[in-house]
């Protein structure tokens, strides 16, 4: 091997051990909670060098030793280690070795959370992305200076596997072929954890059970033997497309995290087991017996202790973050900030709700060969079990319109990954109430990308989600889930009404550089409800889009019925738009209607306007009502228009049930309609 790459290899492992040595000594100092590499540095390195600036990088907490290995210095990681303002990867925001970097130097590292195994999902949605492009033939597919394709490197902790979004990672993986490498550093604990107490086998016997996916194991202490191993892998990767696993045996040497200490939990014979097998010994003596001389090692050892020590001393010095800019980078700028195009037409016919959003996405895949659409059962066989895709994947092709296994976490989370790479994707979780398995990518992934990555990640993805009660639909198939994704910082929801809304807001959702929820309701896709007629509209042009954020007055009240008192507003949104609809024919001319159509961000000005106008108000919405995002918004009315209000704030929702009962007549029982939204509007308009 090369010489100049080892002793490369062994200033970086004598770098991480005077680097831990230092967090030990200054433990005050180093407050925030951090792990370091020791004991895992030889096959973190061998990885790092076998890397290109095409490549992407997908690291785990404890690869303080990769990214050395990719030339940042210790005081760049330094300044994240105490939580600087300098930290050129979030600025103070996240925890040690919870880097992102797009940079033409190095390889690209999407923003990487905490949340254990949670980055495999997004990292495989980058090799897909990247076999998407290359496929295309895009100029966004980027080789290296020598024509080497990119790949992906995915990081992980041997315990992590047992979470089941890795499964759906190494499933897809293999299911489509994709270039990317599992790295999967064993070191036989999470945290107090042992193996034996977690799982019955290891990384690479797990990979057995994935058909398509090699794999090889290592001793990930032995810097030879991991610089061959990655080597080769990487070059089978590179030339074959196919997902690779490396397990790496590596000793823990340092403590779980500075916060849960080793010896805790961990026996000293524990302990000595580990130390004995030190991978920066090992590659000393190694050195030494290839001819290398002592006083060399020597001299860099001493040198690297020096400028450690100089490095720590510069991050303290760093200055702290600007606590004025907490709030910066939450949303990326959009650029429909005007409704555009035309709404209705001369010479358009009216289009039910789910036609107008095919329509919408078969207008953004002809213009944007990037976008692409998967999800459950949207493929050429069905278009969706509303045929809400329907032929749309006889004109793009399946590699734009395609199925997914019941991967919902795989669905949600692999946009991160994509959306790094430039490709747009728009999926579908088939109903609302499966909506849950895919939580944790969305809160841990989708949602931070942008905060935590200061700007250099958005997620510019749709994702669509059938909602609402449609008759008989069942516990399973009828709920509404926007008070749940509305307590999630970091994404909009969107909720038409009617086709020309769906259209409009769709194209607004997909030129949004920033993650967007459509929540469509079932119930009105058809108009086959009774009384939702109104959800079809003229079909607006094809360059028509409506702002998030913008409400609508779908009723006026009567001028002079407002100005004697004897009026109120109802603020909705999706089905609750034609209950309330149905309910105001009861009455001369006294309701005014606000159509919401986007819940996040919120047309607050429309509203409280509304409210002040009438001093009577109903929030009115098909979900459960205790603790529902209208009871919040309704206390943010009285709270804005308190001085205005004639009357208490009244909200009407469903009944307090656990689910959607299967019978139409229990369903009818617990949901709001006409009959019960017009005693509420009696007794606003007598109070």
């Amino acid at each position: 091997m090369d010489k100049e790459i080892l002793l490369h290899a062994f200033r970086i492992m004598v770098t991480v051990r005077c680097m831990a040595e230092t967090y030990e000594a200054n433990r005050q100092i180093c407050k925030y909670v951090h792990a370091t590499s020791r004991g895992h540095e030889a096959i973190q390195i061998a990885t790092a060098f076998q890397l290109l600036p095409c490549d992407y990088v997908s690291p785990y907490y404890r690869d303080e030793s990769l990214l050395l290995g990719l030339d940042f210095s210790p005081y760049t990681l330094m300044l994240q280690l105490l939580a600087k303002g300098e930290d050129i990867f979030t600025g103070g925001r996240e925890y040690y070795i919870h880097p992102n970097y797009r940079g033409e130097d190095k390889p690209t590292i999407i923003h990487q959370s905490s949340a254990t195994g949670m980055q495999a999902i997004p990292s495989t949605g980058i090799a897909q992305g990247l076999q998407y492009l290359k496929f295309i033939n895009s100029s966004l597919y980027k080789k290296s200076n020598d024509g080497k394709p990119p790949i992906v490197i995915c990081s992980l902790g041997d315990a992590s596997l047992t979470e089941g979004e890795v499964s759906e990672a190494f499933q897809f993986a293999v299911l489509k072929k994709l270039p990317i490498i599992y790295l999967v550093q064993d070191n036989d604990w999470g945290i107090s954890v042992s193996a034996d107490e977690a799982r019955t086998m290891n990384a690479s016997e797990f990979a057995l059970g994935f058909k398509g996916m090699k794999h090889i194991s290592v001793d990930g202490s032995d810097f030879f033997q991991s610089y061959e191993v990655m080597k080769n892998v990487v070059n089978d990767v590179r030339e074959n497309y196919q997902p690779f696993l490396v397990h790496a045996k590596v000793p823990l040497l340092g403590h779980h995290t500075s916060g849960v200490r080793k010896e805790f939990y961990r026996s000293p014979e524990d302990l000595a087991l580990h130390a004995a097998n030190d991978p920066l010994p090992k590659l000393k003596k190694q050195l030494l017996e290839s001819g290398i001389d002592e006083n060399d090692l020597n001299k860099i050892e001493s040198l690297v202790e020096k400028e450690v020590v100089q490095h720590f001393a510069n991050a303290v010095a760093a200055a702290e973050p600007d606590p004025s800019k907490v709030a910066e980078h939450i949303f990326a700028q959009t650029t429909v900030t005007e409704e555009t195009g035309e709404r209705s037409p001369e010479g358009n016919e009216k289009v039910i709700m789910v036609d107008a959003a095919l329509f919408a996405i078969r207008e953004i895949m002809e213009q944007y060969p990037e976008a692409i659409l998967f999800g459950q059962d949207v493929g050429r066989r069905l278009g969706g079990v509303f045929r809400e895709a329907a032929t749309l994947a006889e004109q793009f092709g399946d590699h734009r319109v395609f199925n997914t296994a019941i991967q919902e976490a795989y669905i949600i989370g692999s946009t991160v990954g994509l959306c790094a790479t430039g490709v747009k994707p728009i999926v579908e979780v088939q109903f609302g109430d499966y909506i849950y398995p895919g939580i944790n990518q969305l809160i841990s992934e989708v949602a931070k990308s942008y905060y935590l990555s200061c700007g250099k990640f958005p997620v510019q993805t749709v994702i669509r989600v059938p909602v609402g009660a449609y008759g008989g639909g069942g516990p399973y198939h009828s709920g509404c889930v926007e008070t749940l994704l509305l307590s999630i910082k970091g994404i909009k929801i969107a909720y038409p009404s009617n086709a020309a809304d769906m259209k409009g807001l769709m194209k607004a959702a997909f030129l949004d550089p920033n993650p967007v929820i459509m929540l469509e309701h079932k119930g009105l896709y058809w108009s086959k409800v009774p009384g939702t007629e109104d959800a079809k509209s003229i079909e607006p042009n094809s360059v028509y889009a409506l702002p998030l954020g913008k409400g609508n007055i779908v009723l006026n009240a009567d001028k002079q019925k407002i100005k004697n008192g004897e009026s109120c507003c109802i603020i909705t949104y999706g089905m609750g738009v034609y209950w309330a609809k149905a309910a105001a024919k009861n009455f001369n001319d006294q309701i005014e209607i606000i159509d919401l159509r986007t819940l996040f961000p919120l047309d607050e000005e429309l509203v409280f306007l509304t409210v002040k106008k009438h001093g009577k108000c109903l929030v009115l919405t098909e979900e459960q009502q205790n603790n529902s995002f209208a009871e919040a918004l309704a206390a943010r009315i009285t709270k804005g228009c308190f001085k205005f209000l004639d009357a208490p704030v009244e909200v009407l929702g469903a009944l307090n049930l656990p689910a959607v009962p299967m019978n139409i007549f229990l369903e009818k029982a617990m949901l709001p309609n006409a009959e019960k939204v017009i005693q509420l509007i009696n007794k606003l308009l007598n109070y």
